[in-house]
């Protein structure tokens, strides 16, 4: 099998400069403005050699870089934009798995006689979208999608990296890369292995089981063991009808602040509430995931008594969820889905302030202003009626 990992460099930064000439060259930063509680959605690479980085509070941002030009996004043209991305794969095969807006595997074993090798396809795809989008894009290519992941992340910024198929050269190439290099390790568990030892994938591959299992756990170990030597089974995802929908974040460095990772919670949620209404579905469950640094994963999840789609009961039940666990470490990772998802809305729960006036239930009435809002920012952007962490509050 040959998979591709396609990721847009800087993506939302990169439209930016990309619209406005006068920004090239310059820290952009998209986000919450600079003088604001907020976070940065992301930033430029001129932005990222002053330390700055996603997830970040916007003030701390604009204490490393002052002279960093903040930018409330759009997320609508962001969205067209992914489209015309993603069109620009379907050319090259029918299997892709879109991971988010920004990125997406693609399975091109079944394009080889046509297309050439996996090399070859990737620079075909970073050629188009260079050439009809004006934008770079990094590819990396292997075997499976934890090695096209490994090489993307190896080819940043705007380039090109393969990995070999064979069991053994495969092992090879992966040895001298260090620990952090696998998807999973952050900083904060890669300077835990360090401390154990292992700095490199080498490290990890010739570690006993027994040793491995001391840094993180027994489920913590496999997922090394199997990752320091590429192995990987999951396939590339098809389209096709979604059953559930979700978000994740993984945080640049483990996060111990609540209010932040509730920020970036927040926008987890919009994101999915957006994709639920555009979908044209309800939700029946939701379900919250949280990741520590050492790994460990916990997730929650809860029927609703009455379908959902719109931000405000999203937002409610996501916080239910969240407001009951205490952050007993740094969070790695934040993720926000719904589950259980249908055709019909239901019925709508009554608003007992204006039951007897008339008015039009609780329910039905925060669907059609989500629904207004995602059509204003279709057609003015992203920043009209954005909801700062004061509004969420």
């Amino acid at each position: 099998m040959t998979v591709l990992h396609v990721d847009m460099d800087a993506f939302f930064a990169s439209v930016e400069q990309r619209d406005h000439p006068e920004y090239r060259g310059k820290p952009v930063i998209v986000g919450a403005p600079r003088d604001k509680r907020g976070v940065v959605s992301t930033c430029s690479y001129e932005a990222r050699k002053f330390g700055v980085h996603s997830a970040m509070p916007s003030r701390e941002a604009a204490r490393l870089c002052p002279q960093g030009i903040f930018l409330p996004g759009d997320h609508a043209k962001y969205s067209a934009v992914s489209r015309q991305v993603m069109a620009i794969l379907e050319r090259f095969t029918p299997f892709i798995e879109q991971v988010s807006i920004d990125e997406a595997y693609l399975d091109v074993t079944g394009a080889h006689g046509l297309l050439g090798d996996g090399e070859t396809i990737g620079r075909s795809i970073r050629a188009a979208i260079r050439g009809e989008l004006d934008l770079a894009a990094s590819v990396g290519v292997g075997p499976n999608k934890l090695v096209a992941k490994i090489c993307s992340e190896l080819a940043k910024p705007d380039g090109l990296k393969a990995a070999p198929a064979d069991p053994g050269a495969l092992a090879a190439f992966l040895a001298p890369l260090p620990s952090g290099a696998l998807p999973g390790v952050g900083k904060v568990f890669g300077a835990r292995l360090a401390s154990f030892g292992f700095r490199s994938v080498r490290d990890i591959q010739e570690a006993s089981r027994e040793s491995l299992e001391a840094v993180g756990g027994v489920a913590a170990a496999a997922s090394l063991r199997r990752s320091a030597f590429g192995i990987d089974d999951r396939p590339v995802g098809a389209h096709g009808e979604e059953l559930s929908i979700s978000r994740e974040h993984t945080f640049p460095e483990d996060c111990t602040d609540r209010a932040v990772v509730r920020e970036v919670l927040h926008g987890l949620v919009r994101d999915v509430g957006r994709r639920l209404r555009a979908a044209r579905r309800w939700a029946n469950e939701v379900r919250l995931k949280l990741r520590w640094g050492d790994f460990t994963t916990i997730t929650r999840q809860k029927p609703v008594p009455v379908a959902i789609r719109d931000d405000f009961s999203l937002f409610e039940e996501a916080l239910a969820l969240f407001d009951r666990e205490r952050l007993v470490a740094p969070v790695r990772l934040i993720g926000f889905g719904v589950t259980g998802l249908g055709d019909e809305e239901g019925q709508g729960e009554l608003d007992l302030f204006g039951a007897g006036d008339g008015a039009a239930p609780l329910k039905e009435r925060r669907e059609r202003l989500s629904d207004a809002v995602d059509a204003l920012q279709r057609r003015f952007g992203r920043g009209v009626f954005g909801i700062s962490r004061e509004d969420g509050d």
